[in-house]
């Protein structure tokens, strides 16, 4: 696997956590709307090696009061979605600093 190969599947983990985050802070926003139904983000891997994100309403009963969100669920979905996001984001440092070694390598 190449340098630049492994950055991209960290970009791709980035991107999937941000469409996961979004889908939860859409869901807090509409908690108390009658009949909202809760957007649910699901994973795939690609065949690249890197990871996409869809999202899709949950298909669970929602009432004619309220939505069928679970403010605890998303709470830790959100912490869920930034530790993922911390992860790729540190491979993705780290192949840019190994990135610049490479570079200065070439350069002397």
């Amino acid at each position: 696997m190449s340098l630049s190969a492994a950055m991209n599947i960290s970009l791709s983990g980035m991107q999937a956590q941000q469409t996961r985050m979004a889908a939860t802070a859409n869901n807090v926003a509409n908690a108390m709307t009658p009949r909202y139904d809760r957007l649910e983000t699901r994973f795939s891997s690609e065949e690249s090696g890197g990871v996409s994100a869809s999202v899709s309403p949950s298909g669970a009963d929602t009432s004619d009061e309220g939505s069928n969100v679970d403010l605890a669920q998303e709470s830790l979905s959100l912490i869920e979605s930034e530790i993922g996001f911390k992860a790729n984001a540190s491979a993705w440092e780290t192949g840019a600093d190994m990135w610049d070694v490479l570079m200065s390598i070439k350069r002397d």
